[in-house]
């Protein structure tokens, strides 16, 4: 059995002559959780948009447990086992988390017909367990409208879940939460990282030592910068370089926790100013 659950090589996606990825090569072994960050511009979100399907590449390919994905629809990819995450919750405000995390059960099913049938003793304890596992027992029968953002965000991973993939693209997960909530993610995905491959877009620094258990993947102008551990990662100088805006010198040690200005400057920055976080907020 091939250990790479998912695979990209030689991979190029060109806009109108524009290289959002450029010769990317990547993997990422069954059961492993790898965070993936860069800065405004570096071909996360086109990276994501590869593997669902919605975009494809004009040259080399992505392999899903050994199978090319280039003639496979988004759906189709979809029912192999790969599940998205977007930034902004989706999640039916008008249902219950309950009924949110039932329908998921039933994704082929339209909205009417799986909360109409009567759903069987195995799907309830599979929704109760989802329930614990992200932490909305307690809200179980409210309406979604009223949670908070962050209990938006773990219903959608939940149903995310629900739904049985093997592999999670979780992307941003963490933006807007406050600090508690964010850290609760963090332990969210790292339980589910026990039993399912992850794939985590995130500039949140923090979050990203919390939850990276190997690899950390660093993407500039569509390629891979760099790969390694949290630490090796965030004292690269061609990491501190991309981030930075500026050219680091080897007597000077600085890193991405080195600097506090680096780590807030996302609120408030100027998205025109080379180096900053801010542009980070909007799509890849």
């Amino acid at each position: 059995m091939n250990a790479k659950i998912l695979e990209i090589e030689n991979l190029t996606v060109s806009f109108d002559g524009f290289k959002a990825l450029n010769n990317l090569n990547f993997s990422l072994e069954t059961g492993e959780l790898r965070v993936i960050i860069g800065p405004n511009g570096a071909g996360k979100t086109t990276f994501l948009d590869i593997i669902t399907g919605k975009t494809k590449p004009t040259e080399g390919q992505v392999r899903f447990k050994g199978r090319n994905l280039r003639n496979y629809s988004e759906h189709e990819i979809a029912r192999m086992g790969v599940g998205r995450k977007f930034q902004t919750p989706r999640v039916y405000l008008n249902l219950t988390p309950r009924e949110n995390l039932e329908l998921a059960c039933n994704r082929y099913k339209t909205v009417f017909a799986s909360l109409l049938k009567r759903t069987p003793s195995a799907e309830k304890r599979t929704v109760s367990g989802l329930l614990e596992t992200i932490g909305l027992s307690h809200k179980a029968d409210m309406k979604a409208n009223l949670l908070s953002h962050g209990e938006k965000q773990w219903l959608e991973i939940g149903m995310l879940v629900a739904q049985s993939p093997d592999l999670l693209l979780v992307d941003e997960p963490v933006a807007g939460l406050t600090d508690e909530e964010t850290e609760l993610t963090g332990e969210l995905l790292t339980s589910l990282a026990e039993s399912h491959s992850i794939i985590v877009i995130e500039h949140d620094m923090e979050f990203v030592r919390q939850i990276a258990r190997g690899q950390v993947t660093v993407l500039h102008q569509g390629s891979v910068l760099c790969e390694g551990t949290f630490d090796q990662v965030q004292s690269d100088p061609r990491v501190i370089e991309v981030y930075l805006g500026q050219e680091i010198h080897h007597d000077q040690p600085v890193s991405l926790e080195d600097a506090p200005q680096l780590l807030e400057i996302v609120e408030g920055a100027d998205p025109e100013t080379p180096g900053t976080l801010q542009g980070d907020f909007a799509e890849a």
